[in-house]
């Protein structure tokens, strides 16, 4: 779709006016502001913003006309408020707008990138699982924002919950053919269902009928007075098309075994200060984890859930406050800085093998088959795989170790829906204690009984599930929105004020400026009315011959002078008084 690629045969046809967009996957250390970047994303914004800078310049009055006007038509006044929504959408706070875009790491750039591609006023958007580098607060944002979309949108998520919410159609590709559905994904999930159970009846029905047609050919294809129908049967036999069996054919299979016993209780927090250097996060956390406990962790980005669990995890330490840990407790830890401890050199056996040397290979290799690393992938370095593939590995080698304790943060990342489903039943039927942190409703629906809500520097269980949290999530947003805009009001009044005051101030300026002008200029107009008369009388006076005749030399040369030096004040004084009118033009009317 992006023209990277181009197809062996058939025919793609975009409409040659669209506009596409799509996420970048690399950013540059750039060093724009996060909120320039983000308008960047409207290529024709900035394209009129060139031209009209050029038509100013040269003093284009009708350009720069034309360029206002498309610049409305655009809504490209409005483009810092849009960018802004945008960025707050995606869990940038307002103190990051002005960062340089190098300030960033690489998740953040990503969300940076996903913030541009929106800002284009596309009629195609391209997003290949933009939810990767996403907590659920901004994945419910981003769903609402999509579903909005005016344009034509081209999805790739693993997130059902995200889909349901976003898409009206489903392709879903299989055996190298696509078919489309029309709804959502559980309507697509319907529909498929219904086809399967169809397609397996026509199987089993055809089936029956190919072991009646073998078993009559078996019978008499050696009579030579039922030759003939046996070879009919062949042919008819041949002729029929096989209908492959229906299944859902998943290449993961895999559980957690069962852990050794836990201590009661697991670990225990009492008045835990948790941060970073002089930066405080959660104050006052208190916890009390029993065996066979399943905590989700909700709220905001930032607010402290990942630190949180470093803090369960080993980490990091707190600042203050008490964190105990029963004795027995047996940790697996997902994060994603787990997916940087796997050697790239190393294939998944080694990896295995390394970890348990003294356990027969064919075991290892039937245990990582449970995660599709089959055959050759088995033996094949992790380096080049992807980070789904990644994300296996590390969840098989955690799981190896039969923890007692899970701390998951986000470990659906990358993931496909079958090995989300594959994880989410294997989680259900585990046995052990879990804290779970993830942007996937469906897995924290299924796996967790209670939850941990962390925002404004607390952590306190919360009393309900997950609708229960996106509803609280709903009126923290229109909250923070009413104060934003309350607190936009009031800056829209300081700064009337202080517009009226400057416009005061200018007034007043001018005055100051126009009062001399004015007093010079009527000073001057009565000069330049006395000098006029008095040349005029002089010249009407030297054209009379009668002067001449007297004989006086002295009293011609002497009006000559004065006619002279009239004729001077009166070119000087009617070029200073088109000076102060010039002037008084650029002061303006006051």
């Amino acid at each position: 779709m992006r023209g990277e690629l181009h197809q062996e045969q058939g025919e793609l046809e975009i409409p040659p006016a669209w506009i596409t967009a799509h996420v970048a996957q690399e950013t540059p250390a750039l060093s724009c502001s996060a909120l320039d970047y983000v308008i960047d994303g409207d290529t024709e914004l900035r394209h009129v913003e060139r031209e009209l800078a050029q038509a100013e310049a040269a003093h284009d009055g009708h350009r720069i006309g034309e360029l206002h006007n498309r610049l409305q038509e655009i809504d490209g006044y409005a483009a810092n408020a849009r960018a802004s929504t945008l960025l707050h959408g995606l869990g940038f706070a307002d103190a990051d707008f002005v960062r340089p875009v190098s300030d960033f790491s690489g998740g953040w750039r990503m969300r940076l990138n996903l913030a541009q591609a929106l800002m284009c006023r596309s009629d195609l958007l391209l997003l290949d699982e933009p939810t990767n580098h996403l907590d659920l607060d901004a994945v419910v944002w981003l769903e609402k924002w999509l579903a909005a979309y005016r344009g034509t949108m081209l999805l790739i998520s693993h997130d059902r919950d995200f889909l349901d919410a976003c898409v009206t159609h489903v392709a879903h590709l299989d055996q190298q053919k696509l078919t489309l559905y029309t709804g959502n994904y559980d309507a697509f999930e319907d529909q498929h269902a219904a086809q399967l159970a169809q397609q397996q009846a026509m199987y089993e029905r055809q089936q029956r009928e190919v072991a009646h047609l073998q078993k009559y050919i078996d019978r008499f294809r050696a009579k030579a007075t039922k030759a003939r129908q046996a070879q009919s049967r062949i042919k008819a036999l041949d002729r029929m098309e096989r209908i492959a069996a229906a299944h859902v054919d998943t290449p993961f299979d895999f559980s957690f075994p069962e852990p050794d016993r836990a201590p009661d209780p697991m670990l225990t927090l009492k008045d835990v200060r948790l941060g970073y250097a002089d930066k405080t996060v959660l104050t006052g956390v208190k916890l009390e984890l029993r065996p066979g406990a399943r905590l989700g962790l909700l709220g905001p980005n930032g607010a402290g859930k990942s630190t949180l669990i470093k803090l369960l995890a080993g980490d990091m330490a707190a600042q203050a406050g008490t964190a105990l840990f029963g004795k027995g407790v047996v940790l697996g830890y997902f994060a994603q800085h787990q997916l940087e401890q796997l050697r790239p050199d190393e294939s998944p056996l080694q990896h295995l093998v390394r970890q348990e040397p003294m356990t027969r290979e064919q075991e290892l290799r039937d245990y990582l088959g449970g995660f599709d690393f089959r055959g050759p992938m088995a033996d094949a370095k992790v380096g080049p795989f992807s980070g789904g593939e990644k994300s296996r590995l590390a969840l098989a080698l955690l799981i190896r170790h039969k923890p007692n304790l899970l701390l998951l943060d986000e470990p659906t990342n990358h993931l496909d829906l079958e090995m989300r489903h594959a994880l989410t039943r294997a989680l259900s039927e585990y046995e052990g204690s879990m804290v779970l942190v993830s942007h996937d409703r469906a897995l924290l629906r299924t796996v967790c009984d209670d939850f941990l809500l962390v925002a404004d520097g607390v952590a306190q269980p919360f009393d309900g599930d997950i609708d229960d949290y996106l509803v609280w999530l709903d009126a923290r947003r229109a909250r923070e929105s009413a104060a934003s805009m309350d607190a936009q009001a009031a800056d829209d009044k300081a700064a009337r004020i202080a517009a009226r005051e400057a416009e005061k101030a200018d007034r007043q300026a001018r005055l100051t400026r126009r009062r001399p002008l004015l007093k010079e200029l009527e000073q001057l107009e009565r000069k330049l009315g006395g000098w006029q008369g008095e040349k005029k009388l002089l010249d009407d006076r030297l054209a009379d011959p009668a002067l001449y005749s007297g004989g006086d030399s002295t009293l011609v040369q002497s009006l000559l002078k004065r006619q002279g030096e009239l004729a001077a004040s009166i070119d000087e004084g009617e070029e200073r008084w088109l000076e102060i009118q010039t002037e008084l033009e650029d002061i303006g009317e006051v």
